[in-house]
């Protein structure tokens, strides 16, 4: 009873098309944004909110702009790593070249020049789909962080080929640098996602989502309907590497404060493909379902010796923890290949049964 749309009537085609269409839903979110926004700000401490929560909006950002391209529009993609480097020297370059430029605006500039970059090496998909293009963009993995560690220029020259991320305000509030509070980057954080995620799911849901899944399900015969593959697609690899683009800026930013090309390898386009797989293809709530995961559970594991009292070498715990992280994965896509985002959809329909789900 307390999910039921009894007695929640539309009127018009827009209130019934709307994202949240049933008011428990507008509730629910409503209530879950009073809690990022004010609750965890003052309950987190500096632990949670700079190694759990300021990685998972990030990741949640990356895994949207993937979620697009792979799960929408059908695109594989292994090059996210790649595309997250190109966001954050971007962003580094920009920064240090025009430091009067507000830190939000370099984000954005860094996600187009990302989008940019998306372009050319989505050019490929024109011909090739599958287990080839993923060849094709994890050519791009490689290219670009070779790119990034052999070029100075990239780094301004610095000896130890690393970038930083300078200090700036926003409003007179420090946002990025050693000075910038976790509570401040986790905020920033936060509205770029959220404002990601408005535009996704807003996307998704009109032309552009509709073509998008149109070449995704049967490409020719979307084309024959009037979708032109080479507008579709490429658009795709450019908004997904735009997403991607802001989400490698705010890696550095936002999180890391330094970095070399060593944390853009190909181990973190991995993740943040088994973040969509885990979460669910073809789902915004998937995304960031799907980088929690990812996040929390090798916590988790961590803690686990912890709380049951058991002495074992490091060493052995992090296999041990590689181990159980790679068999829950699999034992997951076994149980439930739709991922978490079916999950919930599955248990919000028994509860709009209960107490007769089927």
């Amino acid at each position: 009873m307390i999910y039921r749309e009894a007695g929640q009537f539309k009127s018009t085609y827009a209130a019934d098309q709307a994202v949240f269409p049933i008011r428990q839903d507008r509730i629910l979110v409503g209530l879950a944004l009073v809690a990022a926004v004010v609750a965890l700000p003052l309950v987190a401490d500096e632990y949670w909110l700079q190694a759990v929560l300021i990685p998972f909006l990030i990741y949640a950002l990356a895994a949207l702009g993937l979620n697009l391209l792979t799960g929408y529009a059908g695109q594989v993609s292994l090059g996210t790593g790649g595309f997250m480097a190109v966001g954050a020297y971007s962003a580094f370059k920009l920064s240090s070249a025009f430091p009067w430029l507000n830190i939000i605006v370099v984000f954005l500039l860094a996600g187009l020049i990302t989008a940019l970059v998306g372009l050319m090496f989505g050019i490929p998909s024109l011909r090739i789909k599958g287990f080839y293009l993923a060849v094709a963009t994890l050519a791009a993995q490689f290219f670009l962080v070779w790119l990034f560690n052999k070029v100075a220029w990239f780094t301004d020259y610095a000896s130890s080929g690393t970038i930083t991320a300078p200090p700036r305000t926003v409003l007179g509030v420090m946002v990025t640098g050693p000075e910038a509070t976790a509570e401040v980057r986790y905020l920033t954080a936060l509205i770029l996602v959220g404002l990601f995620a408005v535009i996704a799911k807003n996307l998704v849901r009109g032309r552009v989502g509709r073509s998008w899944m149109a070449i995704r399900d049967r490409d020719i015969a979307a084309e024959i309907i009037g979708v032109r593959p080479l507008r579709t697609k490429l658009l795709a690899f450019a908004v997904s590497s735009f997403f991607i683009g802001v989400a490698g800026a705010e890696y550095v930013f936002l999180y890391l404060g330094s970095a070399e090309t060593l944390a853009f390898d190909i181990n973190l386009s991995f993740l943040v493909l088994f973040m969509i797989i885990i979460g669910g293809l073809g789902s915004i709530l998937g995304s960031f379902l799907g980088a929690a995961f990812i996040v929390m559970v090798p916590i988790f594991l961590t803690n686990v010796p912890h709380l049951l009292d058991l002495a074992m070498p490091v060493a052995l715990q992090k296999q041990i923890e590689l181990m159980v992280f790679g068999g829950l994965i699999i034992l997951f896509l076994i149980v439930e290949p739709n991922g978490l985002a079916r999950l919930w959809q599955i248990g919000k329909e028994k509860l709009r049964l209960w107490p007769f789900p089927y």
